[in-house]
């Protein structure tokens, strides 16, 4: 071991160790300075975007998914991107507000004939059926009339509590769709900031993507492997989340169509929106269309809605996401899980999307640690002790 220490030392060059008389030099002052300024510059302009924010990241999320249209339509308009941009920029406008605004109406419009559906049912003797129907249960039967008891001991009358339920109801749902009609200027406001981005995000997109890339202080290989694990996250979340929950919707509002449940439209668009939901999702549809079914007879229909809501409806969220989401982004399913609710909860309904982005780019940081510096660390400590 000596011996070997002396070979080092003899072949080994000597470096002169600089001396410092305790004072800054006049470059490292100007760098504290500049990146101090840069820093509050940063952090001013982050204030001024932070009530855009989340109209900004929708844009990004829907520029990247449509920028192959872009470039395609770009190339059969030969050339004339700007034109490109503003015609994609349109049809994504068209495809997003009369969606929504045909929604809201029949929303609106549905609620009401719900209650009156409600009345009329009350009105014909549903509530004595529904008694009748749960007492005659060859399962529970003793339970659900014992329920129904306890009801009617604390509630009086239950035709009037179900009045004033779906009353209840209904309103919430009209004052929500008047809340959204008042606050129209925000909403706008927000979908202008989008639309804006959006446009510019085509227009500009490649080469503000190329300025970003150049400015990125990490080595040429890691930028490449991150970016293009952002790239493949983004497209596996976006796509599976979409294609998932219009599948579902789908599947399940042809079974409100067959079994001529009332309102299939607005169950159906309740059923997609619901669907990326980690708890619960379609279920908080199809379930309570399921009890209707019950309570409105014939029972065939009801067991029907459970048996294909629970075995066709949700069978394919377990198969569709994990299989477009996990495989395409590589994130495990546990951690795809809770990362779509826990960036639900962070973020609201973008959360959905980001969570699984934020969780892939944490383990393609987590592979690049390990395979570039962890990896090279072991054997650099082996190599010292070992001579």
């Amino acid at each position: 071991m000596t011996r070997c220490s002396g070979l080092h030392k003899r072949n080994s060059p000597v470096t002169p160790i600089p001396r410092h008389d305790g004072r800054m030099t006049r470059q490292q002052l100007f760098s504290i300075a500049f990146f101090a300024v840069l820093v509050l510059l940063l952090y001013q302009i982050g204030l001024m975007f932070r009530p855009f924010l989340f109209p900004i990241l929708w844009a990004i999320i829907l520029a990247h998914l449509t920028f192959p249209i872009h470039a395609r339509l770009s190339s059969w308009l030969r050339g004339r991107e700007t034109l490109s941009a503003a015609l994609l920029t349109l049809a994504i406008i068209a495809l997003v507000v009369v969606p929504l605004l045909l929604l809201g109406v029949m929303l609106v419009k549905e609620a009401r004939g719900a209650e009156q559906a409600v009345r009329g049912w009350i009105a014909s003797g549903g509530i004595e059926r529904l008694r009748d129907q749960l007492a005659r249960l060859p399962i529970g039967g003793d339970l659900f009339r014992d329920a129904i008891r306890q009801a009617e001991t604390k509630q009086g009358n239950l035709e009037s509590f179900f009045l004033s339920s779906v009353r209840t109801v209904s309103e919430f749902l009209v004052n929500e769709v008047s809340d959204l009609i008042r606050n129209v200027f925000l909403l706008v406001a927000d979908f202008l900031v989008m639309v804006v981005t959006l446009f510019f995000f085509f227009k500009d997109g490649r080469r503000w993507l190329s300025s970003a890339y150049e400015l990125i202080p990490l080595d040429a290989a890691h930028k490449r492997k991150i970016f293009l694990r952002l790239d493949q996250t983004v497209r596996a979340v976006v796509k599976g989340l979409l294609l998932t929950a219009i599948a579902q919707g789908l599947l399940a509002g042809s079974a409100y169509w067959a079994l001529n449940v009332p309102f299939p439209v607005v169950l159906t668009a309740l059923t997609m929106l619901l669907a990326p939901l980690p708890f619960g999702g379609t279920a908080l549809v199809w379930v309570p269309v399921a009890l209707y079914l019950f309570w409105v007879g014939p029972v065939g229909k009801a067991l029907v809605m459970l048996a294909w809501g629970a075995g066709v409806v949700t069978m394919v969220d377990n198969i569709l996401k994990p299989v477009l989401i996990g495989q395409g982004a590589q994130i495990p399913v546990f951690l795809l899980m809770f990362s779509v609710l826990g960036g639900l909860a962070l973020y609201g309904v973008i959360g959905i999307f980001l969570g699984p982005i934020l969780a892939g780019l944490l383990i393609t940081t987590l592979q690049i640690y390990r395979e570039e510096y962890y990896s090279q660390d072991a054997p650099a400590s082996a190599s010292e002790t070992g001579c």
